[in-house]
């Protein structure tokens, strides 16, 4: 199993990739040592900074038939990486 499972792509992020920053959806228990390794094996490329934090679930409801069905979102773990000043992820690479 990956540390890495997906990278972020949204407006936001795209504007902090013209400053050679990168976001990624990571394993909770992940590290950030071991996150700039995946990053530096699967990009090819070098890591000068990680940083994470957690984004904690929330609770939801909706209606189904007339009842109330609750639930949460799972919480998931988010990594800003920041790569050395004049290289580049091609996240579409793999597509």
């Amino acid at each position: 199993m990956s540390v890495l499972k997906r990278p972020i792509v949204t407006e936001k992020m795209t504007g902090l990739n013209k400053q050679g920053k990168y976001a990624f959806e990571v394993e909770l228990k992940a590290n950030k040592l071991e996150i700039g390794k995946a990053v530096e094996k699967m990009y090819g490329v070098n890591v000068e900074a990680v940083n994470t934090f957690r984004v904690y679930g929330k609770k939801r409801s909706k209606n189904i038939n007339g009842r109330v069905v609750s639930g949460k979102t799972p919480t998931t773990k988010k990594a800003i990486v920041t790569v050395a000043e004049g290289e580049v992820i091609d996240i579409y690479a793999d597509l």
